[in-house]
């Protein structure tokens, strides 16, 4: 299940709710979230699952721009 946020014309990932996490969330937070989903989506531990890679796929960007201060200003 995709989460969406609306946009004007277009729809964004829900990167926070991805990450299960809150807006105000640390980075600290940020890190930990992204490590337990990581690991219990990675496609090493769920071999031929495309939802899991897919999801990991979701997780990894989501982590990636929340952890970049400035990609997580632009995002917000």
């Amino acid at each position: 299940m995709k989460r969406y946020l609306q946009n004007t014309n277009s729809f964004l990932l829900d990167y926070y709710s991805i990450l299960c996490i809150e807006r105000t969330a640390s980075s600290g937070d940020i890190k930990k979230a992204y490590r337990k989903l990581a690991k219990q989506f990675h496609p090493d531990h769920n071999a031929g699952d495309k939802n899991a890679e897919e999801k990991f796929l979701e997780i990894s960007y989501a982590y990636e721009v929340l952890s970049d201060a400035s990609q997580r200003i632009m995002y917000d």
